[in-house]
């Protein structure tokens, strides 16, 4: 071969080495390993997967403190690093039963059952008197599986506060609002079964529990939740913590299990992308996909933690979490189990956790996975600055004016505290967001809020430098705020 045909052949191998060293290299970043469990699922330890496991620990130590878990599995490269709690006891998922449903949704449309442009008219949707609208009939599948129907009328198994927050009837057109609507997800369920012609529970069981072998799972464990509010029931599932594990390392899988294609993985990717912004007065960075959550709140008022991109997480009341981070390949499942009562009353529950606990949780796992990334420590133990008491925080406080929540929706908002102890609460524009009463309580920081619901709480408070951090009852910081006048 000539010389400078060789020198060109060399030129090229040396481009593909380099182009193929350079796939590999992100590859090695982002690959999930293809490994799924038997029968059973296998372990590792936490030095094996070279995680922290004192940190881990503190994680299972402080959780505990905090709101007992039924159980926590962390799950990566498909085995358990790290887990507490029990995981076999099967109890109700409450809201994660929608992702299940959009899994089974998924399938259906793979197979051409379901389309996602068919407009609840076409499809013969209606409810009890009084029906829908002709514009809400015009609401599509897709609009539902995104929250964004527009059709509020009332709905089973709803919250007292889903209820409350229910937008007026007609208020917005189908496709333009995004509402977490139990109406829209409960439809869902009859569109389901009246395409397939099965059950949704049975489904589950035959189309993704028993292949992906669950080990607790059977279609009895799902009921309907039926009554006079809507036509279209709901339908709630009981879960152990282990099979929801499996669930979740499906999706991270793309819906593959092995060698089966069991969800499409075009409806996974297509699942897991947000088409709305949730609650954003609670935080940038959180949306919804199709009955999925995508993200998690970053900040409302101050840090909670930052999860990789590409994090999406199915959820449900009273602590039912499955989070899916495909960048570090991982798995994270919370239960509480809400059978479990506590206090001398009838019916009476244990505290639902808030989303800063969840969040500190999920910062000492990722942390203890080596996340670098992952945000600030936001615990009182750790606090940087000075802690106010007595009539050193009575001075720092009366007469000043405090900015907080520049990144939320309405914000940045104004806090003056008067010496007289009323308390005002500016949004954008100046307009009163809040008004109450402020005051101190031995050491801590007390206030007031007169709404339609009262809010009473006291917070520690660090100072430093023009920053005064208030901390709650469970030592976590809820508000960062910058002074701009104090007297």
């Amino acid at each position: 071969m000539h010389r400078r045909h060789l020198r060109h052949a060399y030129g090229l191998l040396l481009i593909l080495v380099l182009l193929c060293g350079v796939d590999q290299s992100r590859a090695a970043d982002t690959a999930i390993s293809d490994h799924v469990p038997g029968a059973e699922w296998e372990r590792t330890s936490p030095e094996q997967a070279g995680w922290s496991a004192r940190t881990l620990a503190d994680a299972q130590a402080w959780w505990a403190t905090i709101e007992p878990t039924a159980a926590v599995m962390i799950v990566q490269h498909g085995r358990v690093v790290w887990e507490w709690g029990d995981t076999v006891t099967k109890s109700n998922l409450h809201s994660i039963r929608k992702s299940l449903l959009s899994a089974l949704i998924g399938i259906a449309a793979g197979e051409h059952k379901i389309d996602l442009s068919a407009t609840m008219e076409s499809l013969g949707i209606d409810d009890n008197a009084p029906g829908l609208t002709a514009t809400e009939k015009t609401a599509t599948v897709g609009d539902l599986l995104k929250a964004r129907s527009g059709i509020y009328h009332p709905a089973l198994y709803e919250t007292p506060g889903m209820a409350r927050l229910r937008p007026p009837r007609g208020s917005h057109p189908p496709g333009t609002f995004w509402y977490y609507n139990n109406w829209d997800f409960n439809a869902l369920g009859s569109i389901y079964e009246r395409a397939t012609g099965e059950w949704i529970f049975n489904a589950f069981a035959q189309k993704i529990a028993t292949p992906i072998g669950m080990q607790d799972y059977h279609a009895s464990d799902g009921e309907y939740f039926r009554g006079p509010a809507s036509e279209h029931p709901a339908y709630p599932i009981r879960m152990s913590a282990r099979d929801l594990a499996r669930f979740a390392l499906l999706y991270l899988h793309d819906g593959r299990w092995n060698d089966r294609q069991i969800v499409p993985a075009a409806w996974v990717r297509e699942s897991t992308r947000a088409y709305s912004e949730a609650y954003a007065d609670r935080g940038p960075g959180f949306g919804y996909g199709y009955l999925w959550w995508i993200g998690f709140f970053s900040n409302a008022g101050a840090p909670i933690v930052k999860v990789p991109e590409g994090t999406y997480s199915a959820e449900g009341a009273e602590g039912q979490f499955a989070f899916v981070i495909p960048p570090l390949d991982l798995v994270v499942v919370h239960r509480i189990n809400s059978d479990a009562r506590i206090g001398d009353g009838p019916g009476e529950r244990r505290a639902e956790p808030t989303f800063r606990q969840v969040g500190r949780l999920l910062w000492l796992i990722l942390t203890a996975a080596g996340d670098a990334d992952a945000g600030p420590d936001v615990s009182l133990a750790h606090a940087d600055g000075s802690r106010l008491s007595g009539d050193a925080l009575r001075t720092a406080l009366s007469g000043a004016s405090l900015e907080v929540g520049g990144e939320i929706k309405g914000g940045p908002f104004h806090w003056h505290l008067e010496p007289d102890g009323k308390l005002t609460v500016l949004g954008q524009g100046e307009n009163v967001a809040f008004t109450g009463r402020w005051r101190i309580d031995s050491d801590r920081y007390c206030r007031n809020l007169a709404s339609a619901r009262p809010q009473d709480a006291c917070f520690t408070v660090m100072a430093k430098d023009n920053r005064i951090a208030f901390f709650d009852a469970d030592g976590l910081m809820a508000f960062d705020t910058i002074v701009e006048r104090a007297k």
